[in-house]
């Protein structure tokens, strides 16, 4: 089953989507000209799909077999502004896709209509997620909640991310713990406010502020074994009016993340610990709230198996890379992957000699599209070859 040229043959179409989603971001759960778009497109391929968490859908073709794979596609885009200079740039003031989804979108389309075209072939059903706010809180825990494991029942989970350190041509993976847990985190610091030249009458929160931020450091690296990535991050600190006002409260912002479960529970508790001895030693109080937000995202060895043989096939062995380092990112497809046997790998997206290299989340981000045709065709081997084996 050649899925490459058949995903070549349709590329001009793929280019074409790509771009007009791209010159349309739109952000967290409000997507509804992309939603549309998406349902549009099912609808003339006659794919039957339903809305699913506000303005994301669930699609599935139905073959011949029991088993079931989906296929996941995040859709959202960035509030920044896209500073590119080219015909597809953001029509959008203070929106742009800086991270791909347009791409996964694009790729995830091409995927459905050729295996929709092959169902009968199929020995299984494909589902397709369409998953909205991948940015902000995570589109895929209502998703779930809302049945998409089910009816049918879901075998297995397949995502990809396009990655621009990565060459258009090639893919990675990382096996075992790809993307990292987060818990983001606010500290409210609650003193006396007074007078900058009578300090001894206030108790000042910025002064206990910088020693909390100081001491969090600490955790990580007094705390947690040096070969265990970990990361505490303080992202914003916020107080004061006036150079000499000392302020009655500060509120520091930041957040942590992990690759194992029980150095999540670990610092989650010395965060408070700490926090609350060094306010409580300097006379102040202090309110402490911490999210439990994305888990790590887990790859199953089977499903890394079949990746690895199926790539090497489909791309040449000399494009496929098993990367030994995960990411501290997070990632919601990692929900999915606590729930059943999932893969996420990284799809090539970058091109040196034509300047693509910078970095998602930019204001310059972009993809060599060659990268559209070559993700379709992953995709379509990689549920195609699922599906196949009992």
């Amino acid at each position: 089953m050649n899925f490459l040229n058949m995903a070549k043959n349709i590329e001009s179409e793929l280019v074409d989507i790509r771009r007009d989603i791209h010159q349309n971001p739109e952000l967290g759960f409000d997507l509804f000209r992309t939603s549309q778009k998406v349902k549009d497109f099912l609808k003339v391929e006659g794919i039957e799909f339903y809305e699913v968490a506000q303005t994301g859908i669930c699609a599935i073709i139905r073959g011949n077999g029991k088993k079931t794979v989906a296929l996941r596609a995040d859709m959202d885009a960035l509030p920044l502004q896209d500073k590119k200079v080219c015909d597809y740039s953001s029509k959008i003031n203070g929106k742009m896709h800086a991270c791909g989804h347009d791409a996964h979108i694009t790729i995830l389309l091409g995927a459905a209509r050729i295996l929709n075209n092959m169902r009968d072939e199929l020995k299984g059903n494909v589902k397709l997620f369409f998953e909205p706010a991948e940015e902000t809180t995570g589109g895929s825990p209502l998703m779930i909640k809302e049945g998409v494991l089910e009816h049918p029942n879901v075998d297995a989970v397949i995502g990809l991310h396009v990655e621009e350190w990565l060459e258009a041509g090639t893919v990675g993976l990382k096996r075992d713990i790809a993307y990292a847990a987060s818990n983001p985190f606010t500290i409210k610091i609650i003193g006396k406010g007074g007078h900058g030249a009578s300090p001894h009458v206030t108790i000042d929160p910025i002064v206990i502020a910088s020693n909390v931020i100081v001491a969090l450091q600490s955790i990580v690296s007094r705390e947690i074994p040096p070969t265990d990535p970990a990361v505490i991050t303080v992202g914003s600190i916020h107080g004061g009016t006036a150079q000499n006002i000392i302020p009655e409260d500060v509120t520091i912002s930041g957040i942590i993340r992990t690759m194992k479960s029980e150095h999540r529970e670990y610092i989650e508790i010395r965060l408070v610990q700490v926090v609350e001895g060094i306010v409580k030693a300097m006379r102040g109080k202090c309110e402490i709230e911490i999210e439990e937000s994305y888990p790590c995202l887990h790859n199953n060895d089977e499903l890394s198996d079949m990746f690895d043989n199926k790539s090497k096939e489909l791309i040449g062995e000399s494009n496929v890379y098993n990367l030994d380092k995960p990411t501290m990112g997070v990632e919601s497809f990692a929900y999915f992957s606590m729930e059943k046997p999932s893969l996420f790998y990284f799809l090539g997206s970058g091109n040196k000699e034509k300047g693509i290299i910078n970095p998602a989340h930019g204001s310059l981000f972009d993809i060599d599209e060659r990268c559209l045709s070559i993700g379709v065709a992953m995709q379509c081997t990689l549920a195609y070859e699922f599906l196949l084996k009992s």
